[in-house]
């Protein structure tokens, strides 16, 4: 039987979510709305959270059964490399540890990359007698995503509300088993799906991952400040695209104008880059054939520096117990 998403049952549930939401984005970009909505805000605020004390175990984040650990790779601009940064890290760790249980969940409703870069491309998952969806598995990683349950040519057209039960669903309704670690790729951007996984599991660490360009590295500022104010522990920067190295010569060439602005960025947040990875053409050949580098030719300079990431993500995770 093939997975579905269904619509949300329990509306209580699905307004206290909502309304959660809304309280979130009141606290943290307050600054930006309009001062004659703050004293609205306020009062509505109030009013919600003198029944708020009624509705506390709705409001807990509950962990996800048998998830040891949960990490999120994020950025608040689209197509700086994220998707291949959480591909290539999950399957890194297989590589340095084969023993622990990797899981990812592609957390980008509208372009889910993860069964196209992991080689699940056209496949579908089942439920088990509990109805839940069993995640698909390579090279080891267990894998979920909305690419698996809907036609890769047919587009997602689906409102926030839609959205969010549909997120409710990979979350809550996915039958991973025991994982050391799941990895969630979020989508771009600071909005009502970043909201909602952070306030309803609780989440162990995020990577923001950008390109050194000026108009990303804004974003960075805003992604990191985000989760900073979400109380979620930054793990660090991943750099991607950072430079390219000459076949020849072994030269290392900047891509982008670089002023080093993501290395002050570290220090600001008090985090730090962990990785900075070249843009070299066989880590996205190798994507985009299903088959990750790390996999297809784990010696490959490219494929070390992912090695590397995965043992200091390992390793800062530990420092955050």
């Amino acid at each position: 039987m093939h997975a579905r998403i269904e619509s949300a049952d329990n509306r209580s549930a699905l307004i206290e979510s909502n309304m959660n939401l809304a309280k979130n984005f009141y606290r943290i970009y307050r600054r930006q709305i309009n001062p004659s909505l703050i004293i609205w805000s306020s009062s509505y605020s109030t009013t919600i959270s003198s029944s708020d004390k009624k509705r506390t175990k709705f409001s807990k984040k509950l962990p996800i059964a048998g998830v040891e650990r949960i990490i999120l790779i994020s950025s608040a601009k689209g197509g700086v490399g994220k998707s291949s940064v959480t591909v290539n890290l999950a399957l890194a760790i297989k590589c340095l540890y084969p023993n622990k249980k990797i899981g990812i969940l592609d957390a980008d409703i509208f372009g889910p990359s993860l069964p196209t870069m992991i080689g699940l491309l056209g496949k579908k998952p089942t439920t088990n007698k509990q109805n839940l969806i069993i995640p698909l598995v390579n090279y080891g990683v267990k894998c979920m995503s909305m690419g698996f349950l809907v036609d890769e040519d047919k587009p997602i057209v689906w409102r926030g509300l839609m959205v969010m039960s549909a997120m409710e669903k990979l979350l809550r309704f996915v039958y991973w088993g025991n994982l050391d670690l799941l990895i969630i790729d979020m989508p771009p951007g600071t909005g009502d799906t970043q909201l909602s996984i952070v306030q309803n599991i609780p989440i162990d660490g995020v990577i923001i991952v950008t390109t050194p360009q000026k108009v990303c590295l804004a974003d960075v500022v805003r992604g990191t400040q985000m989760f900073q104010d979400l109380d979620v522990p930054v793990l660090g920067f991943v750099k991607n695209m950072s430079h390219f190295i000459c076949d020849n010569c072994s030269h290392h060439q900047s891509i982008f104008w670089d002023s080093n602005e993501l290395e002050y960025l570290a220090k600001k947040f008090n985090t730090e880059i962990l990785a900075q990875i070249p843009l070299d053409p066989n880590l996205s050949k190798s994507l985009d054939n299903g088959c990750p580098l790390v996999v297809e030719n784990p010696d490959n300079p490219c494929s070390q520096i992912f090695i590397q990431l995965a043992g200091k993500v390992l390793s800062n995770l530990e420092n955050e117990r």
